[in-house]
């Protein structure tokens, strides 16, 4: 893989290289010491953790390898030396990670159950782990064992295999990582071929995207769905921005996202943009609804193929319901109903502000996600009016689709009732191969940064032991960026008032 994106800034990429890989060495030595093994206490206080066995050493890998695998990463974040550099330096990082236990949550043990619950007749959907069952529940979570599965029917059929061909815990266990570095390779496949249709330097896309952290610690060392239902995503859009237009193309490309939504049902804000970027010639409303028909007939025919092959129906999306039941406060409308509750304490009263509070922000998503989308529709229709060479109209279509699927996948990643660092993984992937200027990575790359240090190895999240000023510090920053918002959209329409309009959203997708 070559590179023609001219010359890197001033790092020293061998000593990131090490330095990433120290981390990552440091990191699966806590996870063998201390991480989610099987027989390990689930929800440990970090007070339990260094009074356990090996417990400052767990601690001190953990800090260390997480401050070391970060900083590497961030250090290169205007993009390694080259794509092969990236690809080698990421693969060498998830080395000791793919060997290490599950480490930095208890989910692959759910998803073990789950299986197991399908694969003897009983309804993930309809009752718990606990409830069906399984012989090895007290490996999951207390908080997710009388919990129904909120994964879609493609995710709960390859935990059912995985538990038919293990033979037992380990081997499920062996074969869910094996489906998730799958996922995370198909992924890596589909990362160059998306950042040239756009214009977006390889290497630094696939730096951003697969030596983030987050990607070795919790899709290969934590073994979750994300990694498959990523995969999937990115190669349903990597096969509509080669082949736009093309009904069979588009009709795999809608399978493609339709698998992905079956396996994390959040992946159903990118079809709107999906659409748009199946569009090809001008973008006109008949256009557009040809191209989006032929992409929702294979959506639906995977949504109802694996759900009538399960044999589960449509019951997974009621599972989905169970999935806000968990409350922390780093989901930001979480967060902001902790504070009114405390507020509200000051005075002698309990507000109960959370559900309240989540139910407006997915009101408040509904309308950003209408609303990012109408600009990039409002952006495409507008470029077939400009005029420019060939070469950057093309680059510019796609790019403006796949930023709109970005921010939307980042808004509905913020706005959801429960917020998992892995979570952010989804627009990162999605915004590294659709932002072209550097300055303007920082703003979802720090995010993911920030996100890696918030478990423990044991599957503990350190928001448990910081409630109250996280809930106060993140309310502080949704108030800013509120603020700041604000602020934006009256200068934008003061400018408009002068004459002077603000670039078009085509404009400012890169």
């Amino acid at each position: 893989m070559s590179d023609r994106d001219g010359p890197v800034r001033p790092v020293a990429p061998a000593i990131a290289r090490y330095a990433g890989l120290t981390g990552a060495v440091l990191l699966s030595v806590a996870g063998w010491l201390g991480g989610a093994l099987p027989g390990a206490p689930a929800n440990s206080s970090l007070l339990d953790i260094w009074r356990a066995p090996h417990g400052p050493a767990v601690l001190g890998c953990w800090l260390a390898g997480t401050v070391l695998l970060v900083g590497a990463w961030w250090s290169l974040r205007w993009g390694p030396p080259s794509t092969r550099w990236a690809y080698l330096t990421a693969g060498l990082w998830v080395l000791p990670l793919l060997a290490a236990p599950p480490m930095g949550s208890r989910d692959v043990y759910s998803y073990a159950c789950q299986g197991w619950s399908w694969v003897h007749g009983v309804d993930p959907y309809r009752v718990g782990v606990a409830a069906a069952g399984c012989p090895w529940t007290d490996t999951v979570s207390p908080i997710w064992r009388d919990t129904p599965a909120p994964y879609g029917p493609v995710f709960v059929l390859l935990a059912g295999l995985a538990v038919l061909l293990g033979g037992g815990l380990t081997g499920t266990i062996v074969l869910l990582r094996v489906a998730a570095v799958a996922g995370v390779l198909l992924a890596a496949l589909c990362l160059p071929g998306l950042a040239r249709v756009v214009g977006v330097p390889t290497r630094r896309a696939a730096w951003l995207a697969l030596a983030c952290p987050l990607v070795g610690v919790h899709l290969v060392a934590g073994t979750h769905n994300d990694a498959v239902g990523l995969g999937l995503l990115l190669f349903g859009l990597l096969v509509l921005v080669r082949r736009p237009g093309n009904p069979w193309a588009l009709l795999v490309a809608g399978v493609l996202l339709g698998l992905a939504v079956a396996v994390k049902a959040f992946a159903v804000v990118v079809l709107p943009f999906a659409a748009l970027a199946a569009v090809r010639g001008r973008y006109t409303v008949r256009a557009l609804l040809r191209a989006a028909g032929w992409l929702a007939g294979g959506v639906a025919a995977a949504l109802l193929v694996t759900s009538l092959a399960t044999g589960l129906g449509l019951g997974w999306v009621g599972g989905l319901a169970h999935s806000g039941e968990s409350q922390q406060w780093t989901s930001p409308p979480t967060a902001v109903g902790f504070v009114i509750n405390y507020v509200g304490a000051l005075f002698g009263r309990e507000p109960q502000a959370v559900p309240v509070v989540r139910v407006v922000a997915l009101a408040v998503l509904a309308v950003l996600l209408v609303v990012l989308w109408w600009r990039a529709w409002t952006a495409l229709r507008g470029l077939g009016n400009v005029r420019q060479r060939v070469v950057r109209l093309a680059a510019a279509r796609p790019r403006v689709a796949l930023a709109g699927a970005g921010l939307a996948l980042g808004a509905t990643v913020l706005l959801a009732p429960v917020f998992h660092p892995w979570y952010a993984i989804w627009p990162l992937a999605v915004l590294a191969v659709a932002t072209v200027s550097l300055a303007r990575t920082v703003w979802f790359v720090a995010p993911c940064a920030v996100a890696a240090v918030l478990t423990l190895p044991d599957g503990a999240s350190l928001a448990r032991f910081t409630k109250a000023p996280g809930a106060i510090l993140m309310t502080a920053l949704v108030v800013a960026v509120m603020v700041r918002a604000v602020r934006t959209g009256l200068a934008r329409h003061a400018r408009e008032r002068r004459g002077h309009p603000a670039p078009p959203p085509s404009a400012r997708a890169g």
